[in-house]
């Protein structure tokens, strides 16, 4: 009787008990942080998800969700970025949404990396092959080393996920991608879902499988989903990283300096070009630029400032418009990833150097035949005038001239009446000659 009360007594303790852990682990269920990049992998984008995966740990978050649509990016901010994923304290999980989105060469390694990886319909994955940055052709020894670190990378990171790494590799040495269902099919990701709701749902209880070995349980039904969103200055660095914007704000910089300089106290042209050139400094910082690149932009620059100052027949400025060109072309770095957002687009830059070699030529030009300009208003401007004297002057005397009387001398004598012409002014008084035959 004794031990059937005790049991009694254990029994009801526990069916008291069970229910208030169960609540409990449900309010202990930390917030979701969620990442939306929908843009090019570069510094900006890297540093906001590396913060996001870091404060995740800081706050004991139930994971870190990073939604997913990219057409690639560059190289060493994706593996700063997998770096992050893989030593996370945090289950990281990559969702390529929305439907028509793409996670495309390194776009493809950062899904391989999470601990989960999942797409939505109508979404896909892949092409990886290495090429040029600027769209030329790789050296084909270059090529193969490229590529061939490029494939190992994509094993190792598959081998770690525990995904094919034979078949990963493909989209490197076969710039092969994969549907959401093909990718499923292959076990390239975990989970293809509709929604994010969807994709939580399947997450829910779900056992996730850490880099060693360890197991972490989710609760993803009571967590709440906490949008982590970039700095404004990140927001600005995001845009302007794109090479083509940068080059055009580089561009748009020079010409507003050396307008405000030629012309001193314009003021507008100065801060804007002030303004555009700072943006474009940051944009080089975060982009892989070259020394050559810069310089024959530089160079280029300089040539069309020449052809506008001392004219060449068109020498200089052909000379400078090509050199701009090349050093647009040659600005950033090769990428051992595939990237187009990445690449200068000849049909963008090659119309807005030109615009800009005529812009600057006329510019300089204009500034070159104002200096040169005999003065045409205050006092300069009577230079070279004819007028009439209005009393005989012998020494000094009175003229008429623009309209105007002026106190005048003559190193010889002038009759009254007669024509006269401005040789020269000092103070308010002419210096004038007589003027033979004048018509």
């Amino acid at each position: 009787m004794g031990l059937s009360r005790v049991l009694s007594t254990v029994c009801a303790g526990l069916s008291f008990c069970l229910p208030t852990l169960g609540g409990a682990t449900a309010e202990a269920a930390g917030p979701i942080y969620k990442v939306v990049v929908n843009d090019i992998i570069h510094g900006v984008s890297a540093r906001h998800i590396i913060r996001t995966i870091d404060k995740a740990a800081e706050n004991d978050a139930e994971l870190v969700l990073i939604e997913l649509g990219t057409p690639g990016g560059l190289y060493e901010s994706t593996r700063d970025i997998i770096e992050a994923i893989l030593s996370s304290e945090r289950p990281v999980v990559v969702y390529v949404a929305p439907a028509g989105a793409h996670a495309a060469s390194a776009g493809f390694l950062i899904t391989l990396a999470a601990d989960v990886a999942a797409m939505a319909p109508g979404t896909n994955t892949g092409a990886a092959t290495p090429v040029s940055g600027t769209g030329q052709e790789i050296e084909e020894t270059l090529a193969k080393k490229i590529q061939s670190d490029a494939a190992a990378y994509t094993r190792s990171i598959a081998e770690r996920r525990g995904r094919p790494p034979e078949l990963a590799e493909k989209a490197v040495t076969e710039a092969k991608s994969w549907t959401a269902q093909e990718a499923l099919d292959a076990g390239l990701i975990d989970h293809i879902a509709t929604s994010e709701a969807d994709l939580l749902s399947k997450l829910e209880g779900a056992a996730i499988r850490r880099i060693d070995g360890s197991e972490v349980v989710v609760t993803t039904a009571a967590a709440s989903v906490e949008l982590q969103e970039m700095s404004t200055k990140d927001r600005i660095l995001s845009v302007v990283a794109n090479p083509n914007v940068a080059i055009l704000l580089g561009l748009i910089g020079l010409a507003g300096l050396y307008l405000e300089f030629s012309n001193p106290g314009m003021v507008l042209p100065g801060i804007v070009g002030a303004i555009a050139l700072l943006l474009a400094a940051f944009a080089f910082e975060i982009l892989p630029v070259t020394a050559v690149g810069i310089l024959l932009l530089l160079v280029g620059f300089g040539l069309l400032v020449a052809e506008a100052f001392t004219p060449s027949f068109g020498a200089l400025g052909t000379g400078g418009v090509v050199s701009i060109l090349f050093g647009a072309l040659m600005l950033f770095e090769e990428q051992p990833l595939p990237t187009p957002a990445l690449e200068v687009s000849l049909s963008v830059i090659l119309p807005v150097t030109i615009f800009f070699a005529a812009l600057v030529i006329v510019l300089g030009r204009k500034v070159v035949e104002a200096q040169r300009h005999v003065p045409v208003t205050g006092q300069e401007g009577l230079l070279g005038m004819i007028g009439t004297a209005r009393t005989e002057i012998e020494g000094k005397g009175k003229v008429f001239i623009h309209g105007e009387y002026w106190d005048a001398r003559a190193k010889e004598r002038i009759a009254e009446g007669a024509r006269v012409k401005v040789v020269g002014i000092e103070g308010l008084t002419l210096d004038v000659e007589s003027v033979v035959n004048e018509s």
